[in-house]
């Protein structure tokens, strides 16, 4: 498993550093010197993959907390820490900014523990895209509840859920209940926690009953020469349990936590980086595209050879793809010029395919028509219908290449060998099933 965890860890920064040197050769070229303004857009994204790359090397795992407020958030990194770091009270919102502190459990692995302010508090928009930063961040999420969930706490699980990022439940305060009923919150807390009621219930690893904070205990206490006394006494926290789940995922998965955190984090920036780079140059883009359009409508309008219509429609439509390829500067990957090559055979569903097969058949008669015309002048008019028919066509199906084109080299920069979109499903596709990575697997509805 070690080994795996290795490779995974190893496969990650090899598609980092693959992306940051084609982005490197970019900068080197000239092509982000001669265009300041696409450079200053694409260096939040830029910085984004070096940064990640550099947590990858320091093999820091984050684990993030989230809860509503009043959860005790604060008070179960206290208990995991074994020390009062972290400020807590009886008023709500006494976290109002992300805190992150260092911890070494076992004396082995590094963790970040970032404690973030409760879900449901006011500013929502700024706290909001707070969490959505942590949450980008985070290795390992924490989603603290301490009663029945709520409406406003489950929206926020489901919202987390979809963060891609696997999660346990913790449920605090647990001493405030009585044995009996901690089986049927335990029950609740399986299906609930999954955020989807065809799911499969959770993993013992993805639920977790803790005491950060054990309310005081009234004590009897009975001295030497018969007095008899109470005070109150705080039991320790109980948190033994879930330090020990966080140490078994981390020994059984945390170098691929840390890889498949990395790989998203890459995925998203290079899809940044793709949209930018697309809607800055969208008019220098379709420039190009009618440029072409009108050029082989032009050129199969006037060549009177029904398989040189054919075969120079097709390398027009290379040619179209290279400039777009060329204008963008994206790594043109296996993915694209796959997806690519099936736009130019059968045009979305069919549109090339059917103009290809159009062209023959007007080609033919076009070309019978050209070499008829000298004995029959009528001929010509035929010549001239079949040409602007298929110049349409032909036309038409350059001008979709182009927009399909658009878009694969957007969606397409991330696939290929060692593209993060492509790590990520390797990595997914080795999970064990008793691994909380599976679930995150069955979340993203990959199947193997």
């Amino acid at each position: 498993m070690r080994n795996l965890q290795e490779t995974h860890l190893n496969r990650a920064r090899a598609s980092l550093r693959q992306a940051l040197s084609w982005y490197g050769y970019l900068r080197k070229s000239g092509q982000l010197s001669s265009n300041p303004e696409l450079a200053g857009l694409l260096k939040p994204e830029l910085e984004a993959l070096n940064s990640t790359l550099n947590k990858l090397d320091s093999n820091v795992i984050r684990i993030a907390a989230f809860g509503l407020v009043s959860r005790g958030k604060s008070a179960v990194l206290n208990a995991l820490l074994g020390d009062k770091i972290l400020q807590t009270g009886p008023l709500n919102g006494v976290t109002q900014w992300p805190r992150s502190v260092r911890w070494q459990p076992g004396g082995k692995v590094l963790v970040e523990l970032i404690d973030t302010p409760g879900l449901d508090e006011i500013e929502g928009e700024s706290r909001a895209d707070m969490a959505r930063e942590v949450v980008h961040q985070a290795d390992l999420i924490l989603f603290v509840v301490s009663g029945d969930i709520t409406r406003t706490e489950y929206q926020a699980l489901l919202e987390l859920r979809r963060s891609q990022k696997p999660l346990i439940l913790v449920f605090n305060k647990i001493d405030l209940y009585p044995d009996t009923d901690r089986g049927a919150i335990y029950q609740n807390l399986q299906q609930l926690g999954a955020g989807n009621p065809q799911a499969k219930p959770l993993l013992p690893d993805e639920i977790v009953m803790v005491a950060a904070e054990p309310a005081a205990m009234e004590v009897r206490v009975e001295w030497p020469d018969g007095r008899v006394s109470y005070e109150w006494e705080t039991p320790p926290p109980q948190v033994d349990e879930l330090k020990e789940t966080i140490l078994n995922i981390l020994n059984r998965e945390g170098r691929s936590l840390l890889a498949l955190n990395a790989l998203i984090q890459a995925r998203d920036a290079e899809a940044a980086i793709a949209q930018k780079t697309i809607d800055l140059r969208e008019q220098e883009a379709e420039n190009i595209i009618w440029q072409f359009t009108k050029y082989k409508a032009l050129a199969v309008m006037l060549n009177p050879i029904a398989f040189l219509d054919i075969l120079g429609g097709t390398v027009a439509d290379l040619a179209l793809i290279r400039a777009l390829a060329r204008l963008y500067g994206l790594p043109m990957t296996s993915y694209e010029a796959g997806k690519i090559l099936k736009t130019i055979l059968f045009s979305s569903g069919g549109l090339l395919l059917g103009e290809l097969g159009s062209s023959f058949i007007l080609g033919l008669s076009k070309t019978t028509a050209a070499i008829t015309s000298a004995d029959n002048p009528s001929n010509i008019s035929a010549f001239a219908g079949s040409a602007i028919a298929q110049a349409g066509i032909a036309g038409y199906g350059s001008y979709s290449v182009g927009k399909a084109a658009q878009v694969y080299l957007e969606k397409g920069c991330t696939w290929g060998q060692l593209g993060a979109s492509s790590v990520i499903q390797e990595i997914l596709s080795q999970v064990d099933q008793n691994t909380i990575l599976y679930r995150l697997r069955q979340e993203l509805g990959i199947k193997y």
